[in-house]
Formats: C-alpha cells, structure tokens, sequence
C-alpha cells in the first residue's frame, strides 16, 4: 500500500489553512508525537481527482528525496480524501517572497541553482517535475530553497523516454509542451527561465490571459524576452537565453546550466534568510 494505516486526525492538530487550489487544500499542522510543524495537503479523490496522479505525487515525493526537494513525511488515505504530510517550509512560496520583495542578481542566481540542484537529481532519476513556477517553490527561513508540489510530474522509463501529454500552467510551458510535441526533461528548464523571467519582471509573460491566447502569443513571438534588457547583466541574459531555447536540443541541461557563471557566481543558499525574513515582515505589515 502507498498510505499508511491509522488515523492522522489523532496525530496531527492545530490546522491552519494556508492556501488552496483546483486539488484541495494545504494546511499547517502540529505533529503530536514530535511537537514538529507539518504541512498537510488533502485532496479530495472524489472530485475527479485521478487517483493516479494522486499515487504519483507521493511515490514521486516519497522515492527522490533531496536537499532542494520537499521531504515527504506520510500519506493517509480518510474517507475519500488523501492526505499528504511533509515538511512545513516557515518561508512560504518563491512567490509569495517576489510579491513582497525585490531579488538583486546574486539572489537570482542563488534560487536558480538551487532548483536546478533538484532538478538535476529529478532528472537524473527520469522524473520531469512539469509544474515549475515561483508557486510550487518553497523557502524557509534559513535561505533553504526546495521543490514542492508533485502533483503533475512524470515518471520517465526505458519504455517510455518522452511524453506527449499537454500538463503544466500555460505561461511557464515549454514551446514543444504548446505544440504538442513529445517532450523530455528540459521542459522543466524553460520553465525555470520563465521563472527567472518572473523574478525579474514581477510576473511571468502573458499572465493572466488565457490559455489559447498564450499558446498563440508564444506560437506567434517564440522565446519571451527581458522587457529591458540593458538593465540586466550579460550573465542573466544569456543564462535565460540557455534555458529559453526554443530547440530543446541547443537548451542546457540542469547538468550544464549548474555551470553557468551566472548560478556559479551565487551566494551559499543561507544569504537568502535576511531576505526571506524581511519578505515575511512586509506580508505581516500588509495583514
């Protein structure tokens, strides 16, 4: 069985919602036993929820565990509702972090390798996340920066070594993603240049207009582009320029990109906590 038996209720209490989406709900919660914060993510099966993209996240979770991956505590499954527990990352999400404060390059460069960190070890395993986004990367209060949010990846095999599925939120889709095209693990990396286009900018290209729309916008202007791009150093500019290669076999891979001076040049992923810490007093003022 991929869940564990028994009740969680008597395990975890104090819930505090954090934030919801089209899968269910994300809550904190206190582990009893330990006296630990935990993340708990309950998903409603009934909802036409696939019961095996549900299986995939927590075998993804639970069979890659890394330092740049949210670790995977525990899954139940209570009256047609699945519940996910992992660890409870005090920093929120990338986004919430761009919502309150501006990164500098170094802190780019920071967050950039350590996701690619994780990815490499995702793709090092034949597993395509399919879902990057400032929304499913989590920080802690420490300057940790760790991958969350399974829910949409795949599991490559020798039997299958591309998929073809349209999966992932439209801004951040690789350009064979919108076409249709079988696809490899680099999509994962042109999302990640959207996401640095997104520390960036403010917000990834096309945001907000619909899916169709950003499929033609993206079919009709091929990779997005820096607004200003004088702005910016030559390093960021062609570290996006390596990821949003519109020919998956000229785009790096997180292999090659860990090399790039742009990521090379950052700073250890703990001079990311006065920043992160200043992110959450501004989202306190706010409230």
């Amino acid at each position: 069985s991929i869940v564990s038996l028994g009740q969680p209720q008597s395990k975890y209490t104090a819930f505090e919602e954090l934030g919801r989406g089209g899968f269910g709900a994300v809550y904190k919660a206190l582990d009893t036993s330990s006296g630990q914060q935990v993340a708990i993510k309950i998903m409603s099966l009934e909802e036409g929820m696939s019961e095996e993209l549900a299986a995939n996240e927590i075998l993804a979770m639970r069979d890659n565990r890394s330092p740049n991956i949210v670790t995977y505590l525990d899954s139940y499954l209570v009256d047609g509702e699945l519940w996910l527990a992992m660890e409870f990352m005090d920093g929120g999400t990338l986004f919430d972090v761009l919502g309150a404060v501006y990164l500098e390059e170094g802190q780019m460069g920071t967050v950039c390798r350590e996701c690619l960190q994780g990815l490499h070890f995702l793709h090092s395993r034949q597993v395509i996340h399919r879902d990057i986004k400032s929304n499913n990367v989590l920080v802690g209060m420490d300057g940790s920066v760790k991958l969350g949010d399974f829910g949409l990846c795949a599991q490559l095999s020798p039997e299958r070594s591309k998929c073809s599925s349209s999966m992932g939120t439209p801004s951040w889709m690789a350009l064979e993603v919108v076409r249709g095209e079988a696809y490899g693990p680099k999509v994962d990396i042109w999302s990640l240049g959207i996401m640095g286009l997104e520390m960036v900018e403010g917000e990834a290209p096309y945001e907000g207009e619909t899916r169709l729309r950003v499929f033609e916008l993206m079919e009709r202007n091929g990779p997005p582009k820096l607004q200003h791009p004088r702005h910016h150093s030559a390093l960021l500019r062609d570290f996006l320029r390596c990821c949003l290669q519109a020919d998956e076999d000229r785009r790096w891979s997180a292999q090659e990109l860990l090399q790039h001076p742009f990521v090379t040049s950052g700073h250890p992923a703990s001079s990311l906590a006065a920043l992160i810490i200043s992110a959450k007093q501004v989202q306190e003022d706010w409230r």
